[in-house]
């Protein structure tokens, strides 16, 4: 049954749906960290994490519904090689190889781990059965995504808000303690250095991913037209937007609260652990390890869900349901053999396409100024890449000194986003390279 616009409650459950696929361990963990470090400066610390760890992921959610497909679509407007190449990595590395795998031992090393006895072989065997439950849960969710909606917004959500909230609540009824003094770059730079750190969150790539779950979402309820689907999109991703902000604020609150409690600690899951346990005892423990398992485990769905639906689309041999079961299957078993390995050649994958990613994303608001000619892509992208690949490399543990020195010279080099000024110089060249060549045409016409 096709239907013009969705239902105020229908909405409001894709942008849960949405909000919680965004909520990964890692998003749980930051906050408090950076709440720690930035102190007395939490306020501008935040509304500059919130600016690239949020804003940057709604831009991705909205470019792909107005795009009207996926992130081929978009990156076809390069090149339609390109177009595959690049989504096939992307997915690949942010699902499969990287992101799913690591959902599931995130969830098991901070939710499980800690209430099990120690020993190495102990360990081994119970990540093996925690995977294959995590998993096979990923699974029964994954396999139906015209359910996803309902089993992810109006089951996982709700509780994921629970837990958090329970947290977030008993930090302001009952402060841990006083706000402390910024430490490091956050004395002076805190608006920036929360910036750079919410770029890093490589949020703005799920959403790339995320973005085509939304929109078969919003299809299976019977939702065709491309201006319904974008305006719903745009709800769905204020709605999610809204949600991560709230978290965020609560968490980074609990961090800038907590040293007087427990200490300045080396990391967000160290902090909001300990923070649990002041809040709410021996139960605090259980709460955190709710709140991680749950998010993980959304984040799990999302990802699967979305890998299976768009190899799906570019290999239909294989059916929706067969790429569900080997997804799951491949990432358990990364998950228990091989992440770590994985990890030292994922990231620096990551790290060269994230701000390629970044940069498809904002040329498509206004490609429209430069009647979508691929030169315009062509040129920002290839200056992009000259740094991110680069960076990619370094990550590696592969320098070259020399070029270290040249690139060294761009501005935010040594901050991880000296890719910035090399792309906008590459999109004005291209925009002027076509501006010319439109002159050039009318002239000689």
């Amino acid at each position: 049954m096709k239907k013009k616009t969705l239902s105020f409650n229908e909405i409001i459950t894709i942008g849960f749906m949405l909000f919680a696929l965004f909520l990964g361990a890692g998003n749980l963990i930051f906050p408090p960290y950076l709440g720690q470090l930035a102190g007395e400066q939490l306020i501008p610390a935040i509304i500059g994490f919130l600016l690239t760890g949020v804003g940057l992921p709604l831009l991705g959610i909205l470019a792909i519904a107005k795009a009207g497909g996926d992130l081929q679509s978009i990156a076809g407007r390069v090149n339609p090689y390109f177009g595959i190449i690049f989504t096939v990595i992307v997915y690949l590395a942010i699902g499969p190889f990287f992101g799913i795998p690591r959902t599931a031992t995130v969830a098991y090393e901070i939710g499980t781990a800690p209430f099990l006895p120690d020993g190495a072989e102990f360990s081994s065997i119970a990540l093996l059965i925690y995977t294959v439950i995590f998993f096979a849960i990923t699974v029964s969710f994954a396999l139906n995504p015209t359910k996803l909606v309902d089993r992810i917004g109006k089951i996982l959500t709700p509780i994921l808000i629970a837990v958090i909230g329970l947290l977030a609540a008993k930090s302001i009824i009952t402060p841990m303690g006083d706000i402390g003094a910024p430490i490091g770059n956050y004395e002076t730079e805190a608006f920036f250095e929360s910036f750079l750190q919410g770029y890093l969150t490589m949020d703005a790539i799920a959403a790339l991913v995320f973005g085509i779950v939304v929109i078969q979402s919003i299809r299976a309820k019977g939702v065709e037209d491309k201006n319904s689907i974008l305006l719903t999109t745009v709800y769905a991703g204020l709605i999610a937007a809204i949600g991560l902000s709230v978290v965020y604020l609560s968490l980074s609150y609990i961090g800038a609260t907590s040293v007087e409690q427990v200490g300045l600690l080396d990391n967000g899951g160290a902090i909001i652990a300990a923070s649990s346990f002041v809040l709410y005892g021996e139960s605090g423990a259980m709460i955190l390890a709710a709140a991680i398992t749950f998010a993980c485990l959304t984040t799990s769905i999302g990802l699967v869900t979305a890998a299976a639906q768009f190899f799906n689309k570019i290999a239909p041999r294989f059916s929706y349901k067969s790429y569900v079961f080997f997804f799951a299957g491949f990432s358990m078993i990364v998950a228990n053999a091989g992440l770590t390995q994985l990890i030292a050649i994922s990231l620096p994958v990551l790290l060269a396409i994230y701000p390629l990613a970044i940069v498809l994303v904002l040329l498509s608001f206004f490609d429209r100024a430069f009647n979508r000619e691929p030169v315009v892509y062509i040129l920002a992208l290839s200056l992009t890449a000259v740094v991110s690949v680069f960076d990619g490399l370094r990550g590696a543990g592969i320098t070259f000194e020399a070029i270290d020195n040249v690139l060294g010279i761009l501005p935010l080099f040594s901050q991880g986003i000296g890719w910035l000024v090399p792309s906008i110089a590459g999109t004005l060249a291209g925009m002027l390279w076509v501006r010319l060549k439109g002159k050039e045409y009318h002239t000689n016409a």
